[in-house]
């Protein structure tokens, strides 16, 4: 069971699948399982092994889709016996201690165009952890662009197949406001993307957000995405406007206010 656990768990960080591993780190007196029992949570009807089963288990299950909706890790104690306030009615006569690991998809960006400021983006989001992906049918630009992933794919082409998974932000800065327009057009065709962004001033947006709308392109698909991009700091340089656009980004995957932090 434990390399069937370890085998979903990949699975599930590789297909961007959202669970919980719940484990058993202490235990007393009488229970089901013991320390070291572990269950790969995917819902509160779904799991991978077990943790003891019973009204206890779906108790686990309920505060393990907590703690994923949280995206925080809980150590939680569960009575098994009937002295205590917090009991269930079991009668096992002990208490059980379940950690419970939010397996959370990892935050990953697609963007499209690998020109000086895709490159900035991409450098800043390797640096933050993220997983990076970047389309352009400039092989020799591509090639220098620091990403994980590079593909001469046309954007259109690979949205309209993207399986979108969780935590997945979509950034369009491309050469030129048609291959942005098209771009964007097959994003918002094909939803899925946390986030979606493109560059370009208020003009250029205002020219692609015409074109969509009269391709039959509804006001709030249009509104969902931010544009001009990037949070307001001034930017200038390629390096600025990426941490302009990383920082909305992160904020907007991880739900975050994006104030200042001085009281």
């Amino acid at each position: 069971m434990e390399d069937e656990l370890l085998q979903a768990q990949l699975a599930a960080r590789a297909t961007g699948t959202p669970c919980v591993l719940a484990t058993v780190v202490a235990t007393r007196g009488s229970v089901p399982r013991e320390p070291g029992a572990k269950a790969l949570i995917y819902s509160e009807t779904h799991l991978l092994g077990t943790v003891g089963g019973g009204k206890f288990e779906s108790l686990v299950l309920a505060d393990a889709m907590a703690a994923l909706a949280a995206g925080a890790p809980v150590l939680k104690t569960y009575p098994l016996h009937e002295h205590s306030a917090e009991s269930f009615g079991a009668i096992c006569g002990g208490e059980v201690t379940v950690f419970l690991d939010p397996q959370l998809p990892r935050e990953s960006l697609i963007v499209i165009g690998a020109g000086h400021c895709s490159a900035a983006i991409c450098q800043l989001a390797r640096q933050c952890a993220m997983e990076v992906t970047v389309l352009d049918e400039r092989e020799v630009l591509l090639s220098h662009c620091p990403a994980h992933v590079r593909h001469t794919t046309p954007a259109p082409e690979f949205l309209s197949g993207r399986k979108w998974r969780g935590r997945e932000a979509l950034v369009i800065v491309s050469r030129n406001f048609q291959l942005d327009r098209e771009a964007l057009a097959a994003a918002l065709q094909h939803p899925g993307a946390a986030y979606i962004g493109m560059i370009g001033s208020t003009r250029k947006v205002t020219r692609v957000f015409d074109d969509l709308r009269e391709r039959g392109v509804s006001p709030e698909a249009l509104g969902s995405v931010y544009a001009p991009i990037g949070l307001d700091i001034g930017a200038d340089s390629p390096a600025e406007i990426a941490v302009s656009v990383i920082a909305e980004v992160l904020k907007v995957l991880r739900g975050a206010k994006g104030g200042h932090l001085k009281k």
